[in-house]
């Protein structure tokens, strides 16, 4: 794979701010929209919620180049300060869990507590490797043609039987994701190393995991608590890897006990 990444424009960014109290910013997994969060909206009462979509997801338009997740981190840095925010919680998942840990990493000033969701610091290479077969499918076919495999690994069994709410959103919001904009954040992700900025991490920080997780997210939890000071690891039940869609619930009780 070819990798010329280019930075990226802060002004492409639209914050979308909820409630009231602490900021809480919120980073989406690939494929997804700042609406992902929307199942956290019980927050409001405490927190003011902070989210958008990365490049080339939803209202967010295509960069025109490649990025990894280093240009996130600047990205994000850039519109915080645009927004006048010094200092907030930090929430990602996946993808945004993995901008997360390398933002935390950079600028540890800037994050009070940290929120770290089926997420990984760096891909093994089988995962590597596949990140531009993945791309290559989305350019194609469209993320359309993804999604039946992908639903299987992001919700539990029990839940994607169900088909509920948060499934239908899951599924209808990874069809509409653009082609490219799935690739370039494919791309992302198959440079991503963010194991050193992890160990600089200083915020306290709580790690979530579902409990029907891949064993190379499972693996990724451990070391992430094993390498930050002081970080919590909590099993979510029953959840695949969209655990925060998956048991919504059991996830706003969590923080709300993590974030005080």
């Amino acid at each position: 794979m070819e990798w010329h990444p280019k930075p990226l424009d802060p002004g492409m960014i639209t914050l979308h701010r909820r409630g009231k109290g602490e900021p809480l910013m919120l980073l989406h997994c690939l494929g997804m929209s700042w609406r992902f969060w929307d199942v956290l909206e019980p927050l409001t009462d405490r927190f003011e919620l902070i989210a958008y979509s990365f490049p080339g997801h939803h209202d967010t338009p295509l960069p025109g180049h490649q990025y990894g997740v280093p240009e996130l981190t600047e990205q994000l840095r850039a519109v915080a300060h645009r927004e006048g925010l010094s200092r907030f919680h930090l929430m990602g998942i996946s993808l945004g869990g993995s901008v997360a840990q390398h933002f935390a990493g950079t600028y540890p000033d800037m994050v009070d507590k940290l929120i770290l969701a089926d997420c990984t610091p760096r891909y093994d290479d089988d995962s590597r490797a596949n990140w531009p077969v993945r791309a290559a499918a989305a350019r194609k076919d469209g993320v359309a043609s993804l999604v039946p495999t992908l639903m299987k690994t992001w919700f539990s069994p029990n839940t994607l039987a169900a088909d509920g709410p948060n499934v239908r959103f899951t599924k209808a919001t990874l069809e509409a994701c653009s082609g490219e904009g799935y690739a370039l954040a494919c791309e992302a992700l198959a440079t991503l190393d963010a194991r050193e900025e992890t160990t600089r991490v200083t915020a306290p920080t709580l790690i979530l995991v579902g409990s029907e997780e891949r064993k190379s997210f499972q693996d990724a939890a451990d070391w992430m608590q094993a390498t930050i000071p002081g970080s919590r690891k909590v099993t979510v039940p029953d959840a695949g890897h969209a655990s925060v869609r998956d048991q919504p619930d059991f996830v706003v009780r969590t923080l709300r006990d993590f974030l005080g």
